[in-house]
C-alpha cells in the first residue's frame, strides 16, 4: 500500500510538472497573432480549459497523496503483519555451567617417576 501510494505520488508530481509546462502564458496571444491559427486543434478557446481541468485533477491527487504519506509516516503501525500465529519453538534448556578446565581429560603423571 505504501509503495503504491509513493508510485501514485511520483506519477502525479511528474505529470503536474509537465502539464504546467505545456500551458501557455498570458502573453502568448500576441505571438499567435503573427504565427497563424495554432489553436484550431483544440477549438476556438484553445487547450486552456482542458489543460486547466487536468492541472486541477493532478494537483488534487498530488495533495491527497502528500497528506496520506505524511500521515502514514507520522503514525507507523506497531502491529505485526503476522498475527495469531503460535510458534513451535521449545525453550532452551540450560545446562550446568562448566569451567574450561573441566572439559580436558585428567592429567596423568609422567611415567617413570
Amino acid at each position: 500500500m505504501y509503495a503504491l501510494l509513493i508510485l501514485v505520488h511520483v506519477v502525479a508530481s511528474i505529470s503536474l510538472i509537465l502539464i504546467v509546462l505545456l500551458q501557455t502564458g498570458k502573453g502568448a496571444d500576441m505571438g499567435a497573432a503573427f504565427g497563424g491559427a495554432t489553436q484550431t486543434l483544440f477549438g476556438g478557446a484553445g487547450p486552456a480549459p482542458l489543460l486547466g481541468k487536468i492541472t486541477t485533477a493532478a494537483a488534487v491527487i498530488f495533495m491527497v497523496t502528500s497528506l496520506s504519506l505524511a500521515y502514514i509516516t507520522a503514525n507507523p503501525s506497531a502491529g505485526s503483519l503476522v498475527k495469531n500465529v503460535k510458534t513451535t519453538e521449545q525453550p532452551a534448556q540450560s545446562a550446568p555451567a562448566q569451567a574450561p578446565g573441566d572439559q580436558l581429560p585428567p592429567a596423568t603423571p609422567p611415567a617413570g617417576k
